[in-house]
């Protein structure tokens, strides 16, 4: 492989990389908040089903259940857009990779 051409998928790779990563540490926010919606969804669920008085139950499905549910929900269709993310990008890097390999493993042509 030429110089010239092997030095620019060593940037495009660096390039891709760096968007990968990016994409991870917002992969991992994203998991967190996740996480603590879920708890805070399950919680109020099992108050929700453990609560006798209508009244509360529907103080508390307006003020935390809804909300919980929906900010669940949005988290998790942001996880699932993340990680087809990651997997685009990470076939990107896995292609250059490949073809740099490759190439590297090539008798170098010699034209005169």
């Amino acid at each position: 492989m030429e110089e010239h051409v092997k030095k620019a998928l060593v940037e495009w790779n660096e390039e891709i990389s760096d968007v990968l990563n990016g994409i991870e540490k917002e992969y991992e926010e994203v998991k967190r908040e996740l996480q603590v919606y879920s708890y805070k969804f399950n919680i109020t669920k099992q108050v929700v089903q453990s609560t006798i008085n209508d009244e509360i139950i529907r103080n508390i499905r307006e003020l935390y259940h809804k909300p919980f549910e929906q900010k669940l929900n949005e988290l998790k269709e942001s996880i699932k857009e993340l990680e087809e993310k990651r997997k685009v990008f990470q076939m990107f890097v896995d292609k250059i990779e490949k073809v740099s390999e490759r190439e590297e493993g090539k008798p170098q042509i010699s034209v005169i």
